[in-house]
């Protein structure tokens, strides 16, 4: 008996999820690569290939990919303390992770800005001791992605954790395996797709980020600015055709790398057995 027939209501709810669908993502999108189409190819090259569009191109998705790796790092580390130790305020730390998600990012961005421009608490701290200045810099778009995007990391791997069968780990402890072993043999490759998925979902995250952004970037043409401002600047000029190629080539860029993304998380769910 296949699916359908066992769950009552197959066919209204996938009426339903088609409907939402079509009205949320597949119209939108139909509607952005038919204004494209309406550009010729040796235009829509022309747009895309502009130096100052590259650049932008190079700021946006190199500081996605740096955020969601080290995002991908701490957020491991947090889930870890927070699922394997006891502390006294646990469950006020557990719930300040979701503030980036309740957080308008625009309000993120102004105290961002605030406490690392180089009149600020940590920005002048850094800077005259190490010489670094975050605000205003590509750094900090980086540490803006950081900060909105290690809760999706966190609440990917967190669950993970709190099921994982621990009988293993005292398995191999009783076989003589360091901690380092049961860590890199046994944990961690149950962890990875987790991993993996909250990786991808901080770079998507990252690549369209505009609010937390815009404030601590310094939006300088060629250095600091990213895609989404960019794509903004051309409606404000009434540019449709450019803001049109450059979004469709921001998501088909983003839907690839996305897409090879969920390929690897494939084969390594499919490597480890689950």
């Amino acid at each position: 008996m296949s699916q359908s027939q066992i769950m009552p209501g197959f066919k209204p709810a996938l009426g339903y999820t088609l409907v939402y669908l079509s009205l949320v993502v597949l119209i939108p999108l139909s509607t952005l690569i038919f204004k494209s189409l309406q550009l010729s190819w040796e235009d829509y090259l022309a747009i895309i290939t502009h130096k100052r569009i590259v650049a932008s191109f190079q700021v946006s998705f190199g500081s996605a990919l740096v955020a969601a790796a080290v995002a991908s790092f701490f957020g491991l580390i947090i889930a870890w303390v927070l699922v394997r130790y006891t502390f006294a305020g646990q469950k006020f730390f557990d719930a300040l992770i979701d503030l980036p998600f309740a957080l308008p990012t625009a309000v993120a961005g102004i105290v961002l800005a605030t406490i690392f421009q180089p009149n600020g608490f940590l920005g002048k701290l850094l800077l005259d001791t190490f010489g670094i200045q975050v605000a205003f810099k590509p750094l900090g778009i980086v540490v803006a992605l950081i900060f909105i995007s290690i809760p999706f990391v966190v609440r990917t791997v967190q669950p993970v954790l709190q099921e994982f069968d621990t009988s293993m780990e005292e398995a191999a402890a009783s076989m003589g395996a360091s901690r380092l072993q049961i860590f890199s043999k046994i944990i961690f490759p149950n962890l990875f797709p987790a991993l993996l998925t909250g990786f991808a979902l901080s770079f998507a995250r990252g690549v369209g980020e505009y609010g937390s952004v815009i404030f601590i970037a310094g939006n300088l043409p060629y250095v600091s600015e990213i895609v989404p401002l960019l794509i903004v600047t051309k409606l404000e000029q009434y540019d449709m055709e450019g803001a049109t190629a450059i979004a469709l080539t921001m998501l088909v860029i983003s839907f690839a790398l996305l897409l090879v993304i969920n390929l690897l998380q494939h084969w390594v769910r499919k490597r480890s057995g689950q």
